[in-house]
């Protein structure tokens, strides 16, 4: 047994227990992977991290992020939370102005944003409409007509995300899903908020495949819902997503289109600060 540096912090808000909550273990360098997903799981988180030295030698450290259920290649709310727990202990960028994680998609870019940190949305791995199949089940599933599905597009960037837009984010705060109809997919559901409010979309995020039926604020289908969104026009080159009211949360994501790049941020707050021995 051994003790290791950990970390419970709060994601998407500048409010403690009102965003994601992510768990950050320090010094995982050799756990083997048994290890780090029997962890994940008696968190119960919708995901945990392990840090460790980095093997690429531009990367400032390296993470490993697992949901109770699987290993995912990339997260947002793991990325921002990780990068702020290792900021907090001392951790120094090698590169002026950027911090560099190394995961499971390879080097993500994250960057101070005021009192936030953001993340460089990565590239999308798929895109293009869903089949009408997709959209059969899915209003199936949530109990609306097909025709209520405005918009659809594939936003997966690692995790491998679909979406799906209403025409109102109330209607999106009204679904009521059938999750158990929802076991193969990771969905987005986004909707549009009137003008002239503190928030533009709101979005819901269901990952009933990696163990949690809906995700309380979710980076990268944020990034991903971006790149679709700036890119077809429907939403400007700056705005803020809610996601997480249907929880009881008040999650913030705040998103900036800046020449070429999408940039995902939002606030993180450290709840627990130990140690846990294993």
């Amino acid at each position: 047994m051994k003790l290791y540096k950990f970390h419970q912090v709060d994601v998407f808000t500048d409010q403690p227990l009102r965003g994601n909550p992510l768990a950050v273990v320090h010094g995982a360098d050799g756990w083997p992977d048994a290890r780090m997903q029997s962890f994940a799981h008696w968190t119960n988180l919708s995901e945990t991290t392990f840090v460790m030295a980095p093997s690429h030698p531009d990367a400032d450290y390296k993470v490993r992020i697992f949901t109770p259920k699987i290993e995912l290649p990339f997260a947002g709310h793991p990325t921002l939370g990780t990068c702020h727990s290792w900021l907090s202990l001392g951790g120094v960028a090698k590169h002026d102005g950027v911090i560099k994680q190394e995961c499971g998609v390879g080097l993500i870019d994250i960057r101070k944003d005021g009192g936030r940190l953001a993340f460089r949305a990565p590239p999308l791995t798929k895109t293009g409409p869903l089949h009408d199949g997709d959209l059969d089940r899915f209003s199936a599933a949530f109990g609306v007509a097909k025709p209520d599905i405005v918009a659809h597009q594939w936003v997966a960037n690692g995790p491998n995300w679909c979406a799906i837009m209403l025409d109102s984010a109330q209607k999106v705060l009204d679904l009521t899903p059938d999750f158990a109809a929802l076991s193969g997919d990771l969905l987005g559901v986004v909707g549009p908020y009137p003008n002239g409010g503190e928030c533009d979309i709101e979005v819901r995020g269901f990952v009933v495949p990696a163990g949690i039926n809906e995700d309380p604020v979710t980076g990268s289908l944020n990034a991903g819902l971006a790149k679709w969104l700036i890119r077809s026009g429907m939403m400007k080159d700056r705005y803020v997503a809610s996601q997480g009211t249907i929880l009881g949360r008040k999650g913030r994501v705040y998103v900036e289109k800046r020449g070429e790049n999408i940039w995902v941020g939002g606030n993180v707050i450290i709840c627990v600060d130990g140690q846990v021995m294993v």
